[in-house]
């Protein structure tokens, strides 16, 4: 029976239902829908993401090249912005080389948005608007990265030393991970991981932001406490769903961070990854002061219909592919 969806066929009715709330939500804000590549030359260097490559055989070329599937469609959005899109969304099949579990398949349906003129503080706004009208819940709670840790951990986690993070780590038995771990962020993700994120967003929404400026990405360090980024992260009943930056304007810091995540994946005998120049040279013709979010339609789904597994909301998972 293997050749039968994993999604009933009503799901999959409530999930034609959703695509249309959310263009429809888009359409009411005049937010333009753009379609962008899967494939690109470049790919992510985030030492966390792991991307699917193919060989391109090009007529006539006497070797192939390799593309590789985006594991967003952020980069080519941002060229769009640059080029003076206004703002934009989009609906697509993403891909990340990860293990498939309950809330995770390696081809998977992204919802990526960006708006000029909003700093994170607005889109958090937006995001919740937008929570609130797929799930008919309550608007989002709103707390700092350091509030949250401070709250269920019972230390600051922008003024931790490694030493007072492996302690607290000890605490909740982690003593085995954190023994031979010398990267503060490692130990901060793990603990936010396993002990803030299941008890945040149980009732309704919750949005987590001024993430460590360690923890940046893409997002700006803040003018007023260097010690954040101004990027944030929204749960809901154990859920994480989206991640939004103020994007990065600055093409030689960009560039920069690109190329310190190849020397961390040198240094992690990880592949060393393409860097978008189309990006960079994007971001130095001049790119608007605006703020974006990525956000999984399918976890938004399960949360809608009360589904415990991705399986249920998508057709055919990698298992039936």
């Amino acid at each position: 029976m293997n050749w039968q969806p994993t999604a009933s066929i009503e799901t999959l009715r409530e999930r034609a239902k959703l695509l249309q709330q959310i263009r429809a939500f888009f359409a009411e804000r005049e937010v333009l829908e753009v379609d962008t590549p899967a494939l690109s030359h470049a790919t992510v260097t985030d030492v966390h993401l792991f991307s699917f490559d193919t060989q391109f055989f090009e007529p006539g070329a006497n070797t192939s090249n390799t593309l590789y599937l985006q594991t967003s469609p952020e980069y080519a959005m941002k060229r769009l912005l640059a080029a003076g899109s206004g703002p934009i969304f989009q609906i697509s099949k993403s891909f990340r080389n990860e293990e498939a579990g309950r809330h995770h398949n390696p081809e998977f349906t992204m919802l990526e948005w960006y708006r000029p003129g909003f700093d994170h503080l607005d889109l958090m706004e937006e995001v919740s608007n937008l929570l609130s009208t797929a799930l008919q819940c309550a608007d989002a709670e709103k707390v700092t990265y350091q509030s949250a840790f401070s709250r269920y951990l019972g230390c600051d986690p922008l003024e931790a030393s490694l030493t007072e993070l492996k302690a607290v780590c000890n605490e909740h038995g982690y003593e085995a991970i954190a023994k031979h771990e010398d990267n503060k962020d490692t130990l901060l993700q793990l603990l936010f991981s396993q002990i803030v994120e299941p008890n945040i967003g149980l009732q309704r929404p919750c949005i987590v932001f001024d993430f460590p400026a360690s923890q940046a990405a893409l997002a700006r360090i803040s003018q007023t406490d260097n010690r954040v980024a101004e990027r944030f992260e929204a749960y809901f009943k154990g859920i994480e769903l989206a991640n939004g930056f103020h994007e990065l304007a600055d093409a030689n810091e960009q560039l920069a961070r690109f190329e310190a995540d190849n020397r961390k994946r040198k240094a992690m005998n990880l592949p060393i990854k393409p860097i978008d120049h189309h990006l960079i040279a994007a971001l130095d013709a001049g790119f608007p002061n605006c703020a974006g979010v990525a956000l999984g339609v399918d976890r938004l789904l399960m949360l809608q219909q009360n589904k415990a597994s991705i399986e249920e909301v998508i057709a055919f998972p990698v298992s039936r592919a």
